[in-house]
């Protein structure tokens, strides 16, 4: 009796338990009538009507780093590139050595110059006091003969002859002696004038050589970040070529770098042909950067070019210029960011949107697919505008789900 028991419990059991498991089934299709596909809510809201470009940010100001009018120049020192700067901080210094070693030397020759010089103009004082007084002893002879030839009247004739021609012997020794300190004047002054120009020279060449070495050191002209320049010398194409670096040897007066103002960046874009009609000076524009896909940056419209430009990069192709005026630069951005500018060309208030690959196409006419309790729901709709991620609509209520795939093309995983 026990065991009859026991047998009927367990077939009550089994056939509970198979009841549940086929409702479990019978629901779980219920609720599988069609397949589960990626969906978007419908946005209302305000709809802009955009012109996507790419780009790249620049700055509008920048100051020029150019080395110094001096030969044989080499860097041996280089503030880090892309850091900010300072104006008047030392960004880039050159090797002295070399034009200090000639200091040294020229600084030698000239006190060798200036002791030759202080010599000669001892050496011509001397000679102008032996001068004076050779000078002095032969008017001293001239004048004792002028006395010995004013005796004459009261000597004998041939004692009065002799003493005339005492005199002139005594004159003739006074000119020769003017002569030999004029002559010895224009010597002293002729050889000191060279002395002292060459002592000039040799000092001019000191003060060159210095004012060189003054120059070793090139300070940042304007506050800002520093960008160096790509180093071209010894490449064989330009591909090859990397911004400067310390060893690298430079040209006297040559561009090095330059230091571009932050607060004047704009991102400068390529703008497609069919694109240039719909923009103008003035419009909204939405800014982003790669480097910073987080930051939104709102923009004017500040440059649009009236001719297709050449482009300097490969390929090489003509196409329209545009660029936005940034108001207020994050401290993060900095030139060459790759980056996208979104031009606001119109704006559409209280409009139904959904993402651009909700909107499909049945017979040539656009259509979205509803989401309605597991099923999807093809609904036509008419196109009021379109950007590059969504599309402005009308057709379908507030608040609805649209799929993101077409529902038709997408069964149930099996």
């Amino acid at each position: 009796m026990k065991k009859s028991w026991q047998a009927w419990l367990f077939r009550v059991l089994l056939v509970l338990m198979l009841a549940g498991a086929a409702y479990g089934v019978y629901a779980f299709r219920g609720v599988q009538t069609g397949p589960v596909l990626p969906t978007a809510p419908v946005r209302n809201g305000e709809f802009l009507v955009l012109v996507r470009c790419r780009g790249a940010l620049r700055a509008v100001k920048s100051t020029g780093i150019y080395t110094p009018v001096v030969p044989n120049l080499r860097i041996s020192w280089l503030a880090p590139a892309g850091e900010p700067v300072k104006e008047g901080d030392v960004i880039v210094k050159f090797d002295s050595s070399t034009a200090q070693q000639q200091v040294m030397q020229k600084e030698a020759q000239q006190r060798q110059a200036q002791a030759t010089l202080d010599q000669a103009v001892g050496q011509g004082k001397i000679t102008a006091q032996q001068d004076q007084t050779d000078l002095g002893d032969a008017r001293f002879a001239v004048e004792r003969a002028k006395v010995q030839a004013s005796l004459a009247a009261i000597r004998s004739r041939i004692e009065g002859e002799q003493s005339e021609v005492d005199l002139g012997i005594a004159e003739q020794k006074l000119k020769a002696q003017e002569a030999t300190v004029a002559l010895h004047e224009a010597s002293n002054k002729s050889r000191i004038a060279s002395l002292t120009r060459q002592r000039d020279q040799v000092k001019a060449d000191v003060d060159i050589t210095k004012a060189r070495i003054a120059q070793m050191e090139l300070k940042a002209p304007s506050s800002g970040l520093v960008v160096f320049n790509l180093n071209y010398s010894g490449v064989f194409s330009s591909n090859e070529a990397r911004p400067f670096k310390v060893g690298d040897s430079t040209g006297s007066g040559m561009a090095l770098g330059q230091i571009p103002d932050l607060n004047t960046l704009e991102m400068d874009v390529k703008l497609e042909e069919g694109d240039r009609g719909s923009v103008s000076l003035g419009q909204d524009a939405i800014v982003r950067v790669d480097a910073l896909p987080e930051l939104t940056i709102p923009a004017k419209v500040s440059r649009v070019s009236a001719l297709a430009e050449l482009s300097m990069e490969y390929p090489y192709n003509r196409s329209f210029r545009a660029a936005s005026s940034i108001a207020k630069p994050d401290k993060r951005l900095r030139p060459d960011m790759n980056g996208g500018m979104d031009i606001v060309i119109r704006r559409i208030p209280n409009a139904l949107s959904v993402p651009a690959k909700a909107l499909f196409k049945r017979a040539g006419k656009p259509i979205v697919y509803l989401a309605e309790k597991g099923r999807y729901r093809a609904v036509e709709v008419e196109l009021l505008a379109r950007n590059p991620d969504e599309v402005a609509i009308s057709g379908i209520p507030e608040g609805s789900t649209v799929a993101l795939v077409d529902p038709e093309k997408e069964g149930p995983k099996k």
